[in-house]
């Protein structure tokens, strides 16, 4: 940031900085805290709620938000949508920080980072969904840091292994839709072990089919955000393919969206219908749960066909917004709201403040990373030397 300030002459004290700059101090405060006192200094948790927000926000929310970059990458590469080619390396870096922090996140619900690798490499539960998930994300987050290289290694100069790595770009395509299909759904399938815990409105058998599915929703809408904001903050980065393809990429992932969210409707019909649970529609959960299904499901599915039929792409991208804001909903439903249902309300988890400080801290580190690395790198722009960018 000093030197892009020293080069444009402006001043380092934007609002942006400031504000940003007031978080990392509280975040790093609140790490040290944390890592020298324990997680009873700095949060709520207790053996009745073990899992918190940075199980709950950090890492259900952060994962389904993280989809972009499969997403994308799937659609242009292995079914060949060469039109939304601009929206790929965008969607591979929010993808590639979007997991990062949710790695880093961990650190802080388990403890010992230096532990991390344990189970890999000395007591490996191959048949825990936990190991499972925990394989997959460091696989993917590798697959996402190689698919991201080209355009380090542009920046770099470094052009014989950016070629070696473009060569790759299928088989890490490919690894990387294997990867994030396992490790999406099996998020969702952690808490099939807890039927008496979880709310039977949002229990369901299908919990894995549900988490997939709305990560592909997440990563649909997540793609026309970012490009909305990047096209605000970063349109000097742009060059004139990627401004040209912008809106042909928020009406075919808005298209998208519309067609899996109207299939995501159904299926969550029909686990309210095997689980019988029409009669706790009339409950206050059952109100919340009409909420989200109406208010984040079916008002967006509705929103993005109108938006579409109508090349309305305000529209479209006020509904990404809105569609995002469900998918964080949803996911806080499964892992807090309606987990532990039947406490009594003084036996509740909320979060302490310096877990919410913890989780913006992080947040913020992500986007602080993604403007240093836009502003720096080609993503929104094709290197002047290469003909061909990934």
């Amino acid at each position: 940031m000093s030197d892009e300030a020293a080069t444009t002459g402006k001043s380092l004290l934007t609002p942006f900085n400031v504000i940003a700059g007031i978080i990392v101090i509280m975040g790093l405060f609140i790490t040290v805290m944390r890592f020298t006192r324990g997680l009873g200094a700095v949060t709520n948790l207790s053996d009745y709620n073990p899992w918190g927000i940075w199980i709950g926000f950090d890492l259900l929310v952060g994962v389904a938000l993280a989809a972009g970059g499969f997403v994308t990458s799937a659609a242009v590469y292995i079914f060949g949508m060469k039109k939304y080619h601009s929206a790929v390396r965008p969607a591979i870096l929010t993808g590639f920080l979007g997991y990062a922090m949710v790695v880093v996140a961990l650190n802080y619900d388990v403890g010992r980072p230096w532990r991390l690798p344990f189970p890999f490499i000395v007591q490996q539960g191959t048949t825990s969904l936990l190991f499972e998930v925990a394989a997959c994300v460091a696989l993917y987050l590798t697959v996402l840091f190689v698919e991201f290289s080209p355009a380090a290694l542009e920046w770099l100069g470094l052009k014989r292994a950016r070629n070696i790595i473009i060569r790759l770009t299928l088989l890490l395509t490919i690894f990387g839709v294997v990867l994030s299909t396992l490790h999406q759904s099996s998020l969702g399938a952690l808490f099939l072990i807890a039927p008496s815990k979880l709310h039977p409105l949002w229990y369901s058998p299908y919990l894995p089919v549900y988490f997939f599915v709305s990560s592909i929703i997440a990563g649909l809408s997540m793609v026309i955000f970012e490009s909305t904001l990047s096209h605000r903050y970063f349109k000097d980065k742009m060059d004139a393919a990627h401004l040209a393809e912008k809106d042909e990429v928020a009406l075919g992932f808005g298209k998208a969206a519309a067609l899996v969210l109207a299939g995501y409707f159904i299926v969550k019909l029909i686990g309210v219908s095997q689980g019988n649970g029409w009669h706790l529609l009339a409950t206050s959960y059952g109100a919340w749960f009409l909420l989200e299904m109406l208010g984040f499901v079916a008002l967006p599915c509705f929103l993005y066909a109108v938006g579409v039929r109508e090349k309305n792409l305000k529209l479209i991208k006020w509904t990404a917004a809105w569609t995002v804001l469900g998918i964080i909903v949803n996911r806080l439903n499964v892992g807090l709201i309606a987990f532990n249902w039947q406490l009594p309300s003084a036996e509740r988890y909320f979060p302490h403040w310096m877990e919410i400080g913890i989780s913006v801290f992080l947040v913020t580190v992500g986007l602080i990373a993604f403007r240093f690395i836009v502003t720096r790198m080609p993503i929104m722009y094709a290197h002047k030397d290469y003909d061909e960018t990934t």
